[in-house]
């Protein structure tokens, strides 16, 4: 949902044929976007409605300055897509920072790309993870899992399947379900403050969520999970 103040209908003729840019030569704050990732269900959940919810913004913002003009957006993306609601939102309404994040074309220098992104960067190509713009340290172990999580993007992985995908007999001990809770939480310690990539779905098992801080480079041929 995006909620920002309209501009003037009555704009100057020589302005009308200007092409909008994101940053323009003069800027000046005319509004602002506010971006809420709820989705209906969520929203019945706590008693109300998206519509509802809607409303009391455009009354508050009404009671605040009289003056404002607001106009509202619902955001729709594919059922099941994958990532934090409120980056869906923002990729779904265009928000250019997101945009940018999820569109930019690979640079030709890898280790130039790696140093001028601020976010996660998931290699799988070269096995590694880079946390803003600092390779994160993580076992074998750990990318396999990350790995697993991030090929099946938006699906929930049950922990038993974690175990018969990414351990066998040779492994040596094969963990059970607290023991993939326990490689989770570490996983989780070296993201940082990227930690909620990996998300937990109570009583099911971990999911991928990618946020628009997060690109991912896949190699030429599919990845396996093992490696």
């Amino acid at each position: 949902m995006s909620l920002a103040a309209a501009l003037p209908q009555t704009a100057p003729v020589e302005n009308r044929t200007r092409a909008l840019r994101a940053v323009p030569a003069a800027p000046e704050p005319r509004g602002f976007a506010l971006y809420v990732g709820l989705d209906e269900e969520a929203a019945r959940a706590a008693g109300t409605s998206l519509g509802a919810i809607v409303e009391a913004i455009k009354t508050t913002i009404g009671e605040l300055a009289p003056a404002a003009q607001s106009y509202a957006a619902v955001a729709l993306a594919p059922a099941g897509v994958g990532g934090r609601d409120v980056d869906v939102v923002r990729l779904a309404l265009q928000e250019p920072t997101a945009v940018a994040r999820n569109t930019a074309e690979p640079a030709e220098d890898e280790e130039e790309l790696d140093r001028a992104h601020a976010g996660v960067v998931i290699d799988i190509s070269r096995k590694r993870v880079v946390l803003d713009n600092a390779t994160a340290t993580l076992t074998y172990k750990e990318f396999e899992l990350l790995q697993y999580l991030v090929l099946r993007e938006g699906r929930t992985i049950e922990r038993t399947e974690l175990i018969n995908a990414l351990w066998s007999a040779h492994d040596g001990e094969i963990p059970n379900e607290r023991t993939i809770d326990v490689h989770v939480r570490r996983l989780r310690s070296k993201l940082g403050r990227y930690e909620d990539i990996v998300r937990t779905v109570r009583g099911a098992g971990y999911r991928f969520d990618r946020h628009a801080d997060v690109s991912i480079r896949h190699a030429s041929t599919p990845s396996p999970d093992l490696f």
